[in-house]
């Protein structure tokens, strides 16, 4: 996991706390993240993710 890169572009997002998955798959795109490195990241760093859809993150 690029922690570096995904804290980079969360940071660039505004997001400390809190994300969307829509927010997420939108990172993972833009950034060419996988959207299991950004739930890694999440999860590592105490960042909630809310607004789920079906079978993304686990």
């Amino acid at each position: 996991m690029d922690a570096d890169k995904i804290a980079q572009a969360f940071s660039s997002a505004g997001i400390e706390k809190n994300i969307t998955c829509l927010e997420a798959f939108s990172i993972a795109e833009r950034y060419n993240i996988s959207k299991k490195e950004i739930c890694d990241y999440c999860n590592s760093h105490g960042i909630r993710i809310r607004g789920f859809q079906l079978g993304c993150f686990k």
